[in-house]
């Protein structure tokens, strides 16, 4: 039976940044919260468009030709094979809306590779 989900509960659960969880299941997709904080990895989803919305906070991500700022309430969804790197000055919370095969890191595999996602 689904549920409400209470963002600022589930955002209360964790402190870890850069560590996607999951909270919710939507077709072929997960529902991920995320804490940002500083500079991300350099990194593309070869097959998967990536939806980043900020829940608190803002965001910039970084493109090789640009910069978007993405702020609270809004989101910006990043097309599959392009190359971005997330940053965000202070903490900020925000919801990812992507493929449930989507690794965190995309094509790159470092320390901050989240292969097992939890569910909060």
């Amino acid at each position: 039976m689904n549920k409400v989900v209470n963002l600022a509960e589930k955002y209360a659960k964790f402190s870890d940044c850069w560590s996607p969880k999951i909270i919710g299941d939507l077709n072929d997709c997960y529902v991920k919260a995320a804490k940002f904080n500083g500079e991300f990895t350099w990194h593309k989803h070869e097959t998967e468009d990536e939806l980043i919305m900020v829940v608190r906070g803002a965001i910039t991500i970084q493109f090789r030709d640009r910069d978007v700022e993405v702020k609270e309430g809004e989101f910006f969804i990043v097309p599959k094979g392009v190359e971005h790197c997330p940053k965000a000055d202070e903490t900020a919370d925000v919801l990812l809306l992507e493929p449930k095969s989507t690794l965190n890191t995309g094509d790159v595999i470092n320390e901050r590779t989240v292969e097992e996602l939890e569910w909060i």
